[in-house]
């Protein structure tokens, strides 16, 4: 097992409800792939470095996971056709 963090930035115009219920897809698909939630870090909405599809501020999320070197693969799959998702990225920590 590989420990990963991944850092999810959803949509600014969701309301508490559906950020929750993004967040949990986004938790349900770590753990359909064999992976073991460690830390789940919510930061909030902050203002991005940059403009990403008209929209300047974001609900930013970082995940830490245990999982098998095949699970982020299939995560970020999954996580790209989200559409409430902003922008993503899995890396792998070091041990």
């Amino acid at each position: 097992m590989n420990k990963y963090e991944l850092a999810v930035v959803l949509n600014p115009t969701l309301d508490e409800e559906s950020r929750a219920a993004e967040m949990k897809k986004v938790q349900d698909l770590i753990e359909r792939f064999g992976g073991t939630i460690e830390k789940i870090d919510d930061w909030g909405k902050r203002k991005l470095a940059y403009e990403i599809q008209k929209t300047t501020e974001g609900y930013f999320s970082f995940i830490s996971f245990d999982a098998e070197s095949t699970a982020p693969a299939e995560i970020e799959s999954r996580i790209r056709i989200m559409e409430k998702v902003l922008r993503y990225l899995i890396i792998r920590k070091d041990a």
